[in-house]
């Protein structure tokens, strides 16, 4: 196995974007996401990337093929949706790199990834001068009937790593469900760390 890690960001991403698509679909089919994407929204979605200035991409490849990808963007680059919170006396979205979504193929999971993944987003945070990493997660009730069981939810993962789970700072976004046809609202809720001074 050759795994590795690089970030990739402007024109260097497009010959990944189908690859990030099938990847963003496969895994975000999987509870507590339940995603039934396309591949036409999928890459519409992801030239987000490709265009917005000092966004980043973090690639894991297996030789050649994309097993996970991480993504980030200033805030100010960001959807109204995602900004909106962040609207607050104690933020200046100026100072936020949004870390957008992390997906990792299952074998591949417990091999160190998602805190590569997290390393090389807080890093571009610090090249960018920007203080603040925040990230949204989905809120699906404890008896949601497609939970699996067991399951174990990121949360202290995500605790570990330094940030705080910030039920005050909510959003809503819509995407169709599995085996569903239209969007429907999703809860998702966000947590924030603050870089060390």
């Amino acid at each position: 196995m050759t795994l590795r890690v690089e970030a990739v960001s402007g024109p260097d991403l497009a010959p990944f974007i189908a690859d990030l698509a099938r990847l963003r679909i496969t895994v975000f089919r999987e509870f507590p996401y339940l995603y039934e994407g396309s591949a036409t929204y999928e890459e519409t979605y992801l030239r987000t990337y490709l265009d917005a200035p000092d966004a980043v991409v973090l690639l894991a490849r297996d030789g050649e093929r994309v097993v996970g990808a991480s993504s980030a963007l200033p805030l100010t680059q960001e959807t109204a949706e995602i900004r909106a919170p962040f609207v607050h006396p104690e933020f200046d979205e100026r100072d936020v790199l949004y870390l957008g979504e992390s997906v990792l193929l299952p074998e591949y999971r417990g091999r160190g990834l998602g805190h590569a993944f997290f390393d090389g987003r807080e890093a571009h945070a610090r090249t960018l001068g920007l203080g603040v990493t925040a990230f949204c997660a989905v809120q699906r009730p404890g008896d949601h009937p497609l939970r699996p069981r067991p399951y174990r939810p990121l949360n202290a993962f995500w605790a570990a790593r330094g940030y705080v789970e910030r039920p005050d700072l909510q959003t809503t976004l819509a995407w169709p469900d599995v085996g569903e046809g239209q969007d429907t609202p999703k809860p998702m809720r966000f947590w924030v760390r603050r870089e060390p001074t």
